[in-house]
């Protein structure tokens, strides 16, 4: 019986059905017996966990990088060369590598301490108890042990603790925002539907995890644990592969590409010195070897992965400062390439808190102004504000009169913040009236004596109140659907007179309803009836007839003030912005247009997207932004279809029904004050703020760490392949510049110490001090980049090409310059000469760190703007500056004083590399002019895309 149930849809069954079918009682519920049976037979009504990750495996996951693996290959070979060597002294460079390999380790292991724990949120969200009838009696239990057949009783203030169809609802509000998204709590109604409907339509059933805002009511369970919604919900989520972010699918393409090219250089050099040396001695296949080691790391950047970290959470340090919290690293990086924003509307877009925003009566209609429950604003009127006192103005404190008095709300400030105590429709009035300032006014004229409460038949209330300014008479003032509470007037007041409801007055408030709806408004109408005894009648609904019409107001969730404005500069930056939400469609698409985020006249709806095929689905999310009345599923697979699209998705949400799609997004951005903490937990990004402009300054962020991610990979290859060129040229050519002696021996242009202490010294400090180098001005006027777009492009590989080139030359000629022989006689010592070259392939890689700040722009522009990268190059030259002058660095690196004069030739010399960057970027805007001045017309959309990158001047000088 409860698997016939689970399989068909109970919200179209009527109710006695699902009681006959789950084999429970209307009255009696299920008896003690049967429910301990059903307990044992379906299990526990709680969400399924998953077993956690051991901490020291997610240690270990921090070692699963391709660079990584390189540097335990370069360990291993520096044991193995230290071994054969005799095992002298400590193995040095081995623990450097090692050293750094557990440092970054760490790094990645601290910043994802806070590992994801969505299914025990979700677990967390769940009441302890619940109330049930039993044997006839009602009853506590405790949540884990409903069952499908048990009679639920849920009364204002319950959770709702599993999936019920409704047998009966007095004025039963139920708040599912967080499942659906839906902003107002939902009249529920146990009435069976006719038609099926999206989750937030299911007027006749109640979820798990959804909040009893207001009335009372009695529902039998359909559903308990992961047959839940909820636990559908986490089923999603455990189906979701969490994606490596585009920054670490290319760090592990890079790191594939310097294997191989490392293990290249490592057999070439090492072949090369062997035979064109010979070989004579054990320890001469040594040197070779350790040589070709010392090359190898040299050419692998083993500070990248340790300096990636450090960049990022820097990063993440400044985005914190900004309100936006990121859990994970890479997804810095992700946030600037993000092509796609996805939003949620309630709490995201909007304040997630009712507001009047229109009041329209029979003397004129005006706008409220302000948002959210602070009672900020005034009443206007095409802009200006009506002058208190006049026939507009009293006529609209007349129905947010009328409207406060048949309510339960009450409004509370704390430190500054204002919240609600009940329902959210009905503190829209008090705020309203707050705005006027006549709250005072009412409280001293009136006093409740009864009231008729709301039900859902019904759609209206009333209050029946004392007046105090007509001798204690009975007012009976009305507050309901518009239609609703139109049918039981007969008069209207119109200024200071109470006129008859004629024909023409009835149609214009009807066209007024008609109009407000239509700009997504929900409305309310107010209106009253002054009874002839100041004695309580009985009470009953024959009050509610003859009625006086005071007016309507319309009541929206409004959007967030900011909100326009960082939609604009998303846009602006080439990024597509698009709601997703539970909302009704009207609404969506109003929100939406305010917000200026599109032009569409509908939203999509869930039931739209069900009839779809694949490619139909495909082709709507390529050209509609808003979608309206979504489920989970929906979410995810919009999302889906955008990665086909080859998007990268940023997915924003708050509720439950939103984790699924954070996780399947390339980055799931939770709201901290708003959002649930399933939300938080599938998420890798929060926002403290719950505010949609500090998305924005985020991807900002982002794309300002990709730019300088570029900035140090630019710096540390390029420095590594003139570091491997030098020594390579140097023993091919070792008999034209002067490297062989007489018996032929080849003499190494760089020792294996200062290959190391180059390393050492250039590609930790002043690599570390480009990841924080200020970001380009004009860096969101750009398009995002393209998911087929390298972060090493080709441009960038002919410029490392060059700059190795450059240096290895300056190198070399230095050391021909004092050497004895080759094409330039000199006359120091191998040694002298060797620390000169030495020097200049560090001065050469400093000058280089001015250049790699830009792949087009000159080094001259804010020369001074990184003072950090200023230090690191000082206290660089310093340190060789103690290496060639201090002698116990001397003896352990090889080297010789220098002259001043030798040192201004050093200066000299690898100076060649800012000049030959200088004209090479010179030449690379010149092309990039002339590209951006062609025709544009019937290029293919990627060509005309990637043109647009290059003709703004600014910012190829800015870069």
């Amino acid at each position: 019986m409860v698997s016939a149930v689970a399989d068909a849809d109970p919200s179209l069954l009527d109710w006695d059905t699902v009681v006959e079918q789950l084999g429970s009682d209307p009255d009696r519920g299920l008896s003690v017996q049967e429910a301990a049976r059903r307990l044992r037979e379906v299990g526990p009504n709680e969400i399924a966990t998953v077993p956690p990750v051991p901490r020291w495996r997610k240690f270990v996951e921090q070692f699963r990088d391709p660079l990584v693996y390189l540097l335990f290959a370069a360990i291993g070979i520096s044991l193995i060369v230290w071994a054969v060597d005799g095992a002298p002294g400590w193995p040095m460079d081995a623990s450097v590598i090692a050293a750094i390999i557990v440092v970054n380790a760490g790094l990645g292991y601290v910043q994802q301490a806070h590992a994801e724990h969505a299914v025990e949120a979700l677990a967390r969200m769940s009441a302890a108890t619940a109330t049930v009838v039993r044997d006839g009696v009602q009853q506590r239990v405790p949540t884990r042990e409903l069952v499908p057949g048990d009679l639920l009783v849920l009364v204002e203030g319950d959770t709702v603790a599993a999936d019920a169809r409704l047998l009966s609802a007095a004025t039963l509000q139920v708040s599912e925002a967080r499942l659906t998204g839906e902003s107002e709590p939902v009249m529920k109604d146990a009435r069976t539907l006719a038609a099926p409907a999206a989750l937030g339509d299911r007027l006749d059933m109640v979820f798990n995890g959804s909040a009893v805002n207001q009335g009372a009511g009695r529902a039998v369970v359909t559903a308990t644990a992961m047959a839940t919604q909820m636990g559908q919900i986490v089923v999603l989520l455990r189906s979701v592969h969490e994606e490596r972010t585009p920054l670490q699918r290319e760090i592990a393409r890079l790191g594939r590409m310097l294997g191989i090219a490392v293990l290249s250089i490592a057999v070439v050099v090492i072949a090369t010195i062997l035979l064109m040396s010979g070989v004579h001695t054990i320890n001469n296949v040594v040197t070779a070897l350790l040589l070709g080691v010392s090359l190898a790391v040299a050419a692998v950047p083993e500070g990248l992965p340790a300096i990636m970290s450090v960049v990022l959470a820097l990063g993440v340090r400044r985005m914190s400062t900004q309100n936006a919290i990121v859990k994970k690293l890479s997804s810095v990086e992700t946030l600037g390439s993000a092509t796609v924003v996805c939003s949620d509307k309630t709490g995201t877009l909007t304040t997630g808190e009712m507001t009047i925003g229109r009041i329209a009566t029979p003397v004129g209609e005006v706008t409220v102004t302000g948002a959210g429950y602070h009672p900020a604003g005034r009443i206007e009127r095409d802009g200006v504000a009506l002058p208190e006192g006049s026939d507009l103005w009293r006529q609209s404190a007349l129905v947010l009169g009328g409207g406060c008095l048949a309510n339960d709300a009450a409004l509370q400030e704390q430190d500054g913040e204002w919240a609600v105590q009940g329902d959210p429709t009905d503190a829209a009035f008090l705020v309203a009236e707050m705005k006027i300032g006549t709250g005072h006014r009412r409280t001293e004229r009136f006093r409740r004596m009864g009231e008729i409460p709301f039900t859902s038949e019904r759609k209206l209330m009333s209050s029946l109140e004392s007046d105090a300014h007509r001798d204690g008479r009975v007012t009976v003032v009305t507050k309901g659907a518009a239609e609703v509470v139109l049918s039981r007037c007969t008069h209207v007041h119109v200024s200071h007179r109470i006129e008859p409801l004629d024909a023409v007055q009835r149609t214009q408030i009807i066209a007024d309803v008609e109009r407000l709806s239509g700009d997504a408004f929900r409305t309310l109408a107010v209106a009253y009836r002054l009874l002839e005894t100041s004695t309580l009648p009985e009470i009953n609904e024959s009050l509610e007839r003859e009625m006086v019409y005071c007016g309507m107001v319309g009541i929206i969730d409004p959007p967030r003030p900011e909100a326009a404005d960082a939609i604009a500069r998303a846009r602006r930056a080439g990024i597509r912005v698009m709601m997703i939400t539970g909302d009704h469609p009207r609404t969506a698409a109003r929100i939406a247009r305010d917000l200026g985020m599109t032009e569409e006249v509908s939203a999509v709806s869930g039931l739209e997207l069900a009839s779809l095929d694949e490619e139909q689905f495909r082709e709507t999310v390529r050209h509609r932004s808003v979608y309206a009345r979504v489920t989970p599923a929906d979410k995810q697979r919009i999302v889906h279809a955008l990665h086909a699209d080859h998007q990268i998705v940023a997915m924003t949400g708050d509720g439950v029904n939103d984790a699924p799609a954070l996780k399947s997004a390339d980055i799931g951005i939770a709201m901290g004050r708003s959002g649930t903490e399933v939300a938080k937990e599938a998420s890798t990004m929060i926002l403290a703020d719950d505010n949609f402009a500090t998305i924005v300054k985020a991807i900002r962020e982002g794309r300002g760490i990709f730019a300088n991610i570029r900035k140090f990979l630019r710096y540390l290859l390029s420095s590594n392949i003139g570091e491997v060129l030098t020594v390579f040229f140097g023993v091919v050519l070792a008999g034209v510049i002067g490297l062989t002696d007489v018996d032929g021996t080849i003499a190494l242009p760089l020792l294996a110490t200062q290959i190391l202490w180059i390393n050492l010294l250039t590609d930790s400090g002043p690599a570390l001090a480009m990841g924080v180098d200020p970001e380009a001005d004009d860096i969101m006027s750009r398009p995002p980049r393209s998911t087929s777009e390298r972060i090493i492009d080709g441009r960038m590989w002919g410029g490392f090409v060059l700059t190795g080139v450059v240096m290895a030359v300056a190198t070399l000629l230095t050391l021909d310059l004092y050497l004895p022989g080759g094409l330039i006689a000199g006359e120091e010592s191998l040694d002298n000469a060797r620390t000169a070259g030495f020097t200049v392939l560090v001065l050469a890689q400093l000058f280089n760190a001015l250049c790699a700040r830009s792949e087009t722009g000159t080094a001259f522009h804010r020369f001074l703007g990184n003072r950090w990268l200023w230090v690191a190059i000082g206290v660089s030259a310093l340190l060789q500056l103690a290496v060639v002058h201090l002698p116990f660095l001397q003896r352990a690196f090889s080297t010789e004083a220098l002259s001043p004069i030798q040192w201004l030739v050093c200066l000299v010399m690898a100076s060649t590399v800012l000049w030959a960057s200088e004209i090479r970027k010179l030449i690379l805007r010149s092309l990039d002019t002339r590209k951006a001045r062609r025709p544009m017309s019937n290029c293919p959309a990627d060509q005309c895309r990637k043109s647009l990158r290059g003709p703004d001047i600014r910012s190829l000088i800015a870069e």
